[in-house]
């Protein structure tokens, strides 16, 4: 099982409280292990990807 790096871990804890504050209900989150990027669903539509530099984009 593939472990998420450090910098996607402090990205995904910004965003995570960023959703929060505003209310938005976080539906899934997966790390894809063939890319090393994390996707996340945020409320119904709201996607991000961080790589594992911990840049993230919104696709």
């Amino acid at each position: 099982m593939q472990e998420p790096t450090a910098e996607q871990l402090k990205a995904f804890y910004r965003r995570c409280v960023r959703a929060s504050n505003l209310l938005q209900p976080i539906n899934v989150v997966r790390l894809d292990e063939r890319t090393k990027r994390i996707y996340v669903l945020i409320g119904d539509t709201i996607q991000i990807e961080i790589y594992p530099n911990g840049e993230v984009t919104f696709p």
